[in-house]
C-alpha cells in the first residue's frame, strides 16, 4: 500500500459513492418524502380536506368495514382494515385478490387494492379520488418499482452497504473534514464543491451514518439471516420470529378449502381494547376470510416510543377464540431490532422533529449529488487541455455527466409530475393509482433521454427551470382544482395546516431550485464575458511580438 491508508481509503470513498450514487439519490429523495407520507396522502386526497369525521366506536366502524369487504372481495386471500390514526383522516379497506386461474400468478403487491370508506355508513367514499399517496414514495425507497420485490431489496441493501463504507471511508480520508466544515470558498472550482460536500456531509454526519446503518438493520434478513436461523432453529426458524416481532404477518396458514363464517369481529376488538387499557387500534388483518382456517390479527396503534414494536393479538377466525399475543413482553433482540428501526422510520417524532429529520435527508441529497458533480469538475479538469484543444470528453465523463443530468435535475421533474398527475388526471379514471405512478416514471424516463441526448450546461438550466416551475406551480395549481388551496389553508383558522405545510414545501423546493438555475445563468454569463477578454490579451499579445 505505498499511497498510505489515508489516500487508499480516498480511492474507496470515490468509488464506492460514484457507482451507486444515482440509486442512491432515488432512495434518500423518496425516504426523505416519506417522513410525511400520511400527510402527502392527505394532500393527495383533498376530497378529505373538508370531511368532518363522525365519531363511531371501533367495533361499531369495524363491523361495517367488514360487511362492504364481504360485498367487495368475497373471495380475497386477506382483508385490511386501518383505522384513522392521529396523522390519517380516513378509514381505509383493502384486499388481497386471489391469483388469476390462467395467465402468471404474480406477486401480491400486484393484486392488492384499496378504498377510504365512511366509517359511519361502511360505504366507500365515492368522491374521494384514488391514489398511492405517500404510500407510494415510502415503497419506492426501498421496493423501487417494475421489478420483483426480492431483487429490489438486494439492489437497495448493496447501495445501503456501498454507502455505509463510503460515509466511513470519507470520514478516514478528509483529515481536516470537521476543520473544513467552516469553509465555503465559492467560485473555486473544485474547490468550492468539495467544500459544499464537506459541509452537507458533516452538516447531518450522525443522521447520515444512523439512517444508512439502521436501514441496513430493515434488511437484514436478507443480507445476514444467519444470527436469526440460529437462534430459533428450535423454534420454527425465521417465521417463529417475524411472528413474535411482525404481528401484522403473523396468523397466516393455508386455507383449508372448507367454508366457514366469519365470526363477528366487534368483541375481538373489545377484547382487545381491554387488553391494552382501551388504546388505540392501527389495523385488523383477517386471513382466509370465509375459510375454516380463517384467523385474524389485531395491532395497536404505535405510540410515542423509540421503539417501532406494534404489539398484536391472533385470534380463531371462527371460533373468535385468542390463540396468542406477541409484542406485550418483547425479547432483548426484538426490544433491540425495534429501536433501530424506529429509529430509521421516525414514527415517534413530533411534527417539529419530523422536520429535522427532513431536512437532514435534504443534506443527505445534497451530500450525494455533490459528491457526483465533484468526480465529473474533478475528471474535466484532468481532461482541461485536451478539451480546450477540440477534443471530446471521455466516454466515462460524458455518461456520469448524462446520469448526473437525469438523476439530479430530473428526479425533482418526477416528483413534481406526480403530484401534478394527482390534480389533473380524471377522478374516476380506471388503475388512476398506477397512471400517477406511470407519470412520475415517464417524466423521469423523459428527463434522463435528454440529458443522454444532451449533457450540457444549457440542459442543467433547462431541466431544473422545468423541476422549479413545476414546484412552484403547484399551489397555483391548487387554487384551481381544489377548495383548500393556501387562500384557505394558511389564512382560514380551520386549517388544514398540514396541507397548507406541504404547498409551503413545494414552494421553497421551487425557489431553491430557481435559484441555482440564477447562479448558473450568471456564471454562464461570467463565462460567456471572460472569454472575448482572453481573446482581446491574445492579440496584443501577439500584436506586440
Amino acid at each position: 500500500m505505498r499511497e498510505g491508508f489515508r489516500q487508499s481509503m480516498a480511492w474507496l470513498h470515490t468509488w464506492s459513492g460514484l457507482l451507486v450514487c444515482w440509486v442512491l439519490l432515488l432512495v434518500f429523495s423518496a425516504g426523505t418524502a416519506s417522513y410525511f407520507k400520511e400527510e402527502i396522502t392527505f394532500w393527495m386526497s383533498p376530497e378529505l380536506h373538508a370531511t368532518a369525521r363522525a365519531e363511531v366506536a371501533p367495533a361499531v366502524a369495524i363491523a361495517r368495514a367488514v360487511t362492504h369487504l364481504e360485498k367487495q372481495a368475497p373471495q380475497a386471500e386477506r382483508w385490511f382494515i386501518s383505522m384513522p390514526g392521529e396523522r390519517g383522516s380516513a378509514m381505509r379497506v383493502g384486499w388481497v385478490s386471489p391469483p388469476p386461474k390462467d395467465g402468471p400468478v404474480g406477486n401480491a403487491r400486484g393484486r392488492f387494492k384499496s378504498e377510504s370508506i365512511d366509517p359511519a355508513t361502511g360505504e366507500k367514499m365515492a368522491a374521494v379520488r384514488e391514489t398511492r399517496g405517500g404510500e407510494f414514495l415510502y415503497r419506492l425507497h426501498f421496493d423501487l418499482h417494475y421489478i420483483p420485490v426480492l431483487w429490489a431489496r438486494w439492489i437497495v441493501s448493496i447501495c445501503a452497504m456501498f454507502m455505509l463504507v463510503a460515509i466511513v471511508s470519507g470520514v478516514i480520508t478528509h483529515k481536516r473534514i470537521f476543520k473544513d466544515f467552516f469553509t465555503f470558498r465559492p467560485g473555486k472550482g473544485q474547490r468550492s464543491w468539495l467544500d459544499a460536500h464537506n459541509a452537507a456531509a458533516v452538516l447531518a454526519l450522525p443522521y447520515h451514518l444512523m439512517i444508512t446503518y439502521t436501514g441496513l438493520i430493515t434488511l437484514m434478513f436478507m443480507i445476514m439471516p444467519w444470527g436469526v436461523q440460529t437462534a430459533y432453529q428450535e423454534k420454527g426458524g425465521e417465521s417463529a420470529f417475524f411472528e413474535e416481532v411482525f404481528p401484522v404477518g403473523a396468523g397466516r396458514v393455508k386455507p383449508a378449502g372448507v367454508a366457514a363464517p366469519l365470526t363477528p369481529l366487534g368483541p375481538i376488538v373489545e377484547q382487545a381494547q381491554q387488553h391494552w387499557n382501551g388504546a388505540g387500534l392501527a389495523t385488523i388483518v383477517v386471513n382466509n376470510p370465509g375459510d375454516a382456517n380463517a384467523t385474524v390479527v389485531v395491532t395497536r396503534q404505535r405510540t410515542r416510543t423509540l421503539s417501532y414494536l406494534q404489539p398484536g393479538m391472533m385470534f380463531n377466525g371462527v371460533t373468535g377464540q385468542q390463540s396468542s399475543a406477541v409484542g406485550d413482553d418483547p425479547s432483548g433482540a426484538a426490544v433491540t431490532r425495534g429501536a433501530l428501526y424506529g429509529l430509521h422510520m421516525g414514527h415517534f417524532a413530533d411534527p417539529w422533529l419530523r422536520a429535522l429529520f427532513f431536512l437532514c435527508g435534504l443534506s443527505g441529497c445534497i451530500m450525494v449529488a455533490s459528491g457526483a458533480l465533484l468526480w465529473a469538475v474533478k475528471t474535466r479538469q484532468k481532461q482541461a487541455k485536451a478539451l480546450a484543444a477540440g477534443a471530446r470528453r471521455s466516454f466515462g465523463l460524458r455518461l456520469v455527466d448524462a446520469l448526473n443530468i437525469g438523476a439530479i435535475a430530473g428526479l425533482p421533474i418526477a416528483f413534481a409530475a406526480y403530484f401534478w398527475a394527482n390534480r389533473l388526471l380524471p377522478v374516476g379514471l380506471p388503475q388512476r393509482p398506477q397512471m400517477e405512478i406511470n407519470c412520475f416514471f415517464a417524466a423521469w424516463a423523459v428527463a434522463a433521454v435528454l440529458a443522454q441526448i444532451r449533457p450540457s450546461m444549457g440542459m442543467w438550466r433547462f431541466q431544473l427551470s422545468v423541476g422549479a416551475a413545476m414546484f412552484i406551480g403547484i399551489p397555483i395549481l391548487n387554487v384551481f382544482t381544489t377548495h383548500s388551496h393556501l387562500g384557505v389553508t394558511l389564512f382560514m383558522a380551520h386549517g388544514p395546516w398540514s396541507v397548507a405545510g406541504f404547498d409551503i414545501t413545494v414552494l421553497l423546493l421551487g425557489v431553491a431550485l430557481a435559484l441555482v438555475v440564477r447562479v448558473l445563468n450568471k456564471r454562464e454569463k461570467k463565462l460567456a464575458n471572460a472569454v472575448p477578454a482572453v481573446k482581446r490579451e491574445t492579440g496584443k499579445l501577439k500584436e506586440a511580438a
